[in-house]
Formats: structure tokens, C-alpha cells, sequence
């Protein structure tokens, strides 16, 4: 008897980033400081990838593959971080 722990380990991902960006996004609107909005927007991109990561491997195993979308997404979150540092560093 084998447990395939995966799929709990890509829930477990998808609900700390989805916390983190929650979070971000409080302090965001209590600070007002930027890089928090480019953080709580960068987990909030990092949340939306771990679920259809979730979608690909779990629920549609065989039928779909959501292998680009996640790759873009995943670009996308890094690209806003990035573009978040780099907006605040010239300010």
C-alpha cells in the first residue's frame, strides 16, 4: 500500500501562496507601500500557477495538458516581481 503524496503537496503550495498573497495584499492596503501591491499581485500569480498545476496533474491527469499555461503564468509572477523592483528602484 503506497500514498502518493503529491497532490497534498501541491495543495499545501497553492494555499500558502494564496495566504501570502492575502496577506501582502492587507499590508499593502494598510501601508500603501508598492513593492507590497508588486509582492501581493507576484503570490497572487504564484497561487493561480499552483492550481492548475493541481488541475493538470490531478483532476484532468490525461485529458489536458496545462503545461504552457503554467509556464506563463509562472513567467508572469516573476515578471511583476521583477518589474515591482525595478519601478520602485528608480523612485
Amino acid at each position: 500500500m503506497s500514498f502518493n503524496f503529491a497532490p497534498a503537496v501541491y495543495l499545501l503550495c497553492f494555499f500558502t501562496s494564496s495566504i501570502c498573497a492575502l496577506m501582502l495584499g492587507r499590508s499593502f492596503r494598510r501601508t500603501r507601500a508598492r513593492l507590497l501591491f508588486w509582492s501581493a499581485l507576484c503570490f497572487g500569480l504564484l497561487a493561480l500557477n499552483n492550481l492548475l498545476l493541481v488541475l493538470d496533474l490531478v483532476v484532468f491527469t490525461t485529458s489536458v495538458d496545462l503545461a504552457l499555461p503554467r509556464g506563463l503564468v509562472a513567467l508572469a509572477a516573476v515578471a511583476t516581481l521583477l518589474f515591482g523592483f525595478i519601478w520602485d528602484a528608480e523612485e
